[in-house]
């Protein structure tokens, strides 16, 4: 590349070599400095995370009283994060129970068999035929990724269609992996819930093989779901247009406090015939945000032909992250393994959805009592841990510099931030802003 800095020092003369070195390393480092300060010059500044944004803003709020109210993390109603006591206890039984070496890239074969179980049912024919392929994930945000990239590959002519609204984090996800999305009707804005003629329309009018992402539970960011007469009706019109159904079930437990009645989207397809794409997460319903675990799964027509696209599963995830953590999977096949922690884990996950609930009931009653002259009825007819409560940016934005109560700007109300210490400031701040407008 430069030929006279492979001179040696023995073919130079000493008195001469000196200044010549000299002028080669200041050329050399001359250029190399430009070019490095011109490789990133172009980048410019990504947009701001909606969610992160408004924790920045809460957290800059000197007000004693401030309410945030846009993480999805659970709290107590003195505000404050929750450890479960069934993890705490997985945590004392595996702690120096295991060396720290590498998963297989699949993950913890028992955490994955245990998941599948909790996901499908215990007695599920299809686990029983090994008909599921499945590989642990990096939370709900890496099985959907997963899969994103499976359907790139391996259904290469499909569409992903979206509800209207998603979490945001879908649109980056498919985005990402290549592939081509479209909408399809969801919320009402008229009646606060779900359009179900508008979404069995667009299922209706969608290309035959088309894929459909729908959430298992307590829908974000509306908390509308379906109900058990709609899951049917749509699974009935899905099959009879030959399309892919891909759950993502964040909530599992935490929407109705009941594991099986939550996953009850996912059985009906399975019971009508469907293969089914699924992705997990138990940073809610175990109150595991930071330990990044999940599992995704594919139904398949066989148990050969499970292990074919188990095979392929694990050659998406190698060159993306190698294999998943040990420590979060360790605890949630513990408890699950385990009958009495399974048992208490599910009262506590109860006890967490029965609190939403309660913050509901009370929002709703509040906001009555004041005399709004709106219909809030959708507080308590939606589930889990978001109410869209129909509010417009501008209220938004009046509520954080007029009450210091922060959330995102399409007005979803993360549950878990509302206690019984705060539902009635809320309450009046919400009627402040919205009882001389139409919504």
């Amino acid at each position: 590349m430069f030929p006279a800095l492979a001179l040696s020092m023995q073919q130079l003369q000493p008195a001469a070599s000196l200044p010549l070195l000299s002028c080669l390393r200041r050329a050399y480092s001359t250029s190399g400095a430009a070019a490095a300060t011109n490789w990133f010059s172009h980048v410019e500044m990504a947009p701001r995370d909606p969610i992160l944004g408004v924790t920045e803003k809460f957290l800059a709020d000197k007000n004693p009283d401030k309410i945030n109210l846009g993480v999805g993390a659970y709290r107590d109603d003195n505000g404050q994060p929750v450890v479960l006591e069934s993890v705490r206890e997985a945590e004392r039984r595996v702690a120096g129970s295991h060396f720290m070496e590498y998963l297989p890239i699949g993950g913890l074969r028992d955490f994955v068999s245990e998941s599948v179980k909790l996901a499908y049912g215990d007695d599920s024919p299809v686990v029983a035929a090994g008909q599921v392929a499945a590989v642990q994930s990096l939370s709900g945000t890496g099985s959907c990724r997963l899969f994103a990239e499976f359907q790139r590959r391996f259904m290469p002519h499909s569409s992903v269609y979206i509800p209207v609204p998603t979490w945001s984090n879908h649109h980056n996800i498919w985005r990402d992996a290549g592939v081509a999305q479209k909408g399809y009707r969801y919320y009402k804005p008229e009646t606060r819930g779900l359009d179900f003629e508008g979404l069995m329309e667009d299922i209706k009018n969608a290309p035959n093989g088309s894929v459909f992402l729908l959430h298992a539970c307590a829908h974000n960011p509306t908390g509308v779901d379906p109900t058990p007469e709609q899951w049917q009706a749509m699974s009935k019109l899905m099959l009879d247009k030959s399309h892919f159904a891909f759950f993502d079930m964040a909530y599992q437990g935490f929407a109705t406090g009941d594991c099986t009645r939550d996953a009850a989207a996912i059985r009906i397809f399975i019971d009508d015939g469907h293969r089914v794409g699924l992705s997990q997460s138990y940073a809610k319903n175990m109150g595991l945000y930071g330990q990044r675990v999940g599992c995704f799964s594919l139904v398949c027509d066989s148990a050969a032909e499970a292990a074919k696209v188990e095979s392929q599963m694990k050659l998406i995830a190698r060159p993306m992250y190698s294999n998943p953590p040990l420590h979060g999977a360790l605890l949630v096949s513990k408890i699950l393994h385990d009958a009495d922690l399974k048992q208490q884990w599910y009262q506590e996950v109860g006890v967490m959805a029965a609190r939403i609930k309660d913050m509901r009931g009370l929002l709703r009653h509040n906001l009555q009592q004041l005399g709004s002259p709106h219909n809030w009825q959708h507080i308590t007819d939606q589930i889990g841990m978001f109410c869209y409560t129909g509010m417009s940016g501008e209220m938004v934005d009046t509520l954080a510099a007029a009450h210091s109560i922060y959330m995102t700007r399409n007005g979803r109300i993360s549950m878990a931030g509302v206690n019984t210490k705060n539902v009635a400031r809320l309450a009046e701040a919400m009627h402040a802003v919205t009882k001389e407008a139409k919504m």
